[in-house]
């Protein structure tokens, strides 16, 4: 069974959000504000967050960061904040994916098993097991990515969106195919999650972030890795 932590202090909302999801299935705890929802992450475990970023004890960017700091689990951030800054925030923070309030229960439920299907292992062809580059190595069995001496520390969606490039290596990956692939969306109105989480992967992996020599942009259509 998938688990779901809902991190949100409306309670009619988090009374609708459990029911829809135990109805398909999904075990849910709930969370009133940051400090419960950082004690059941670490006690319960959940596959997935749903997290506001307006809790009445701290901002939902902080509880990212409490998170992400000795987990990967996917977090999706349902807010009524709709300033592009406060998005890239949250996104920056670690955040997998950017919900903006009133949002409909058929989006959400779409959004998280795209979360979820993210975590899963999918199968490897032969041969693309190791991706060796003059400055990063990726190792795709392993989940890992080596920069010199160093693992580079990846979220799960920088990852695989890094995933979904190396295994195609020189091959034009359109912008909608990875908005489906990796949120489970197609609509043009969402490429600026492609913006952020590209610039993301480029400040990782490319020596000169703005000049980059593997992270190819397509303007308009997509991105390309070049090995």
């Amino acid at each position: 069974m998938t688990r779901v932590l809902v991190v949100e202090d409306d309670p009619q909302l988090v009374r609708a959000l459990v029911i829809n999801l135990q109805a398909r299935r999904y075990g849910v705890d709930a969370a009133p504000d940051g400090a419960t929802a950082l004690r059941l992450a670490a006690a319960r475990r959940p596959d997935v967050v749903m997290l506001d970023l307006g809790l009445p004890d701290m901002d939902g960017v902080d509880v990212i960061k409490g998170l992400r700091g000795w987990t990967r689990v996917p977090i999706l951030v349902l807010s009524a904040r709709q300033a592009s800054d406060e998005k890239v925030a949250a996104l920056d923070a670690g955040a997998d994916d950017y919900i903006t309030k009133p949002f409909g229960m058929d989006e959400l439920l779409a959004r998280l098993r795209a979360a979820v299907r993210r975590t899963e292992e999918t199968p490897l062809a032969p041969g693309t097991t190791l991706v060796e580059t003059a400055e990063f190595t990726i190792d795709l069995l392993a989940k890992k990515v080596h920069r010199g001496d160093h693992d580079i520390r990846l979220t799960p969606t920088e990852w695989h969106l890094l995933e979904i490039l190396v295994t195609s290596p020189g091959r034009l990956i359109t912008q909608k195919h990875l908005l489906q692939e990796v949120w489970g969306v197609s609509q043009s109105n969402k490429t600026n999650y492609l913006r952020v989480y590209m610039a993301q992967l480029r400040r990782k992996l490319e020596t000169d972030p703005a000049h980059p020599r593997y992270l190819i942009t397509e303007p308009g259509m997509g991105y390309r890795f070049e090995g």
